[in-house]
């Protein structure tokens, strides 16, 4: 919005109505000017983005006129309404909902290069479809830095990095093909594994795929430890192979954390603490939440302290 006095604000949401109430909200502020302020007809632009965001360009012009000709370009239609009509919401919606019928699908954009495939957020299979991998870059790259430079550090995995460095992590390996995690931005290791953290908690799907969490669940409740660990090994034999490859990797490289726990205090039990809930969670939330985070420390912590037994051969 560019107010009178010249002051620019952005209003922008991935959310149709709300898109809507603020419309409404602003025309509503607009008809209780005084009179003397306000004009019989007023004009709203919008300008829809791709992500499908509106953004607000010209409003609150108290003078009736044309937009300035710098504008024209970027306009996608206009909006002019009198403070007596009715029917402004429904024109809107209905102007709306022909301008995203036609705007270009997702894919169609991705194609033509003009949205790049995502790292965070994305389903675990098509970042490495996409890399052509079974374990994403970016998940090697994270592990191969902390190996380097964090085995030794205080809580490990346990202490939080600073949200705002992390999630300026998060946007520049969603833009850029190129990571340097030894740039001095980047010099906090809890930086580094706030990150893979968070790259773990964003997949739409966890690492243990929902149909698998009761699975696991009922396995570590078995009494007997041998049939216990054959049980949990059975499941993780039949993950896709994206999720095997990467668990596998993964709890590698926390066992590496765990055998240095007499310096980084980060013992199995610590590690299933921190990694239970974000690797394997149910589809559903119900009632049991405590049970369940329960269930997932000990698994991941039986995972870590028999990785061997688990991720190893037959023979072995």
């Amino acid at each position: 919005i560019t107010t009178v006095s010249g002051n620019e604000f952005l209003l922008q949401s991935d959310i149709d109505f709300l898109i809507l109430d603020w419309f409404h909200a602003i025309k509503n502020a607009i008809d209780r000017l005084p009179k003397e302020r306000s004009c019989t007809s007023r004009n709203l632009e919008f300008k829809l983005r791709r992500s499908s965001s509106i953004e607000l360009l010209n409003s609150l012009d108290t003078e009736s006129k044309e937009p300035k000709p710098e504008h024209r370009k970027s306009l996608i239609f206009r909006l002019n309404y009198s403070a007596s009509d009715t029917n402004d919401r429904n024109r809107v919606k209905s102007r709306l909902k022909k301008f995203i019928s036609r705007r270009p699908s997702l894919k169609t954009l991705q194609e033509k290069g003009l949205i790049k495939d995502q790292v965070f957020g994305s389903h675990l299979h098509l970042v490495c479809e996409h890399e052509k991998s079974t374990v994403p870059q970016f998940v090697r790259l994270c592990i191969k830095t902390v190996e380097r430079r964090g085995l030794d550090v205080d809580g490990i995995y346990r202490v939080s990095g600073n949200l705002a460095t992390i999630q300026k992590l998060r946007f520049v390996v969603n833009q850029e093909e190129k990571l340097n995690l030894d740039d001095s931005q980047w010099e906090d290791i809890h930086v580094v594994t706030g990150a893979l953290k968070m790259f773990f908690r964003e997949l739409p799907e966890p690492l243990f795929p929902y149909c698998f969490f009761e699975q696991f669940v009922e396995a570590i409740k078995i009494q007997d430890n041998a049939t216990r660990i054959k049980s949990i090994r059975t499941l993780v034999k039949k993950l896709p192979r994206p999720n095997y490859e990467t668990m596998k990797i993964l709890f590698e490289h926390l066992k590496k954390i765990a055998a240095k726990e007499s310096v980084n205090l980060m013992s199995t039990q610590s590690l299933g603490i921190v990694f239970g809930p974000t690797l394997l969670r149910p589809e559903k939330e119900t009632g049991n939440m405590a049970v369940h985070m329960l269930y997932q420390n000990q698994i991941v912590e039986l995972m870590l302290s028999e990785y061997s037994k688990i991720f190893g051969s037959e023979e072995d």
